[in-house]
């Protein structure tokens, strides 16, 4: 997992980024593509706040916020590459989320996303990323995460 760690991020924002752009080129902004009735669609909205577009018109702070956010991560995944599995893995995909979110947002001024559940907000593969790392996160803090047996 340890040399991986970087091609995991390339490839979760490589997939975020081909979704967006075939969503942009394909479709509409608000067009909205049926895949189980009432259930699940393929929505195209621009995103210009934070998560459930709260701070909307805020996107500098949100980028700035974000970046601060991202050196952590990154810095905390290098400072412990020797970590378990689980730790790494949520690094990973928070970051490649935070990433793909974070260029969308400095490129475009607004968050590309898509899968539309209709009693959820809209959302796309970095939020998906970000949320499935958070995951991980939990398990590796409540399962993996032995204390010191010096402290």
């Amino acid at each position: 997992m340890k040399k991986i760690r970087y091609l995991v991020i390339l490839g979760v924002l490589l997939t975020d980024h081909l979704v967006k752009l075939l969503v942009r080129s394909t479709m509409y902004c608000g067009q909205t593509i049926p895949v189980i009735g009432g259930i699940f669609s393929i929505t195209y909205v621009q995103n210009r706040g934070a998560a459930f577009s709260l701070f909307t018109g805020r996107g500098k702070m949100i980028m700035v916020i974000t970046f601060i956010a991202l050196c952590i991560a990154v810095w905390y995944m290098e400072k412990h590459k020797n970590s378990h599995w689980t730790l790494l893995l949520s690094l990973e995909l928070i970051i490649a989320g935070g990433v793909g979110n974070l260029i969308d947002r400095a490129v475009r001024g607004y968050v590309t996303d898509m899968f539309d559940m209709h009693f959820f907000p809209v959302f796309n593969v970095a939020d998906i990323a970000i949320c499935v790392g958070c995951g991980f996160l939990i398990l590796y803090m409540f399962v993996f995460d032995k204390p010191d047996e010096k402290a």
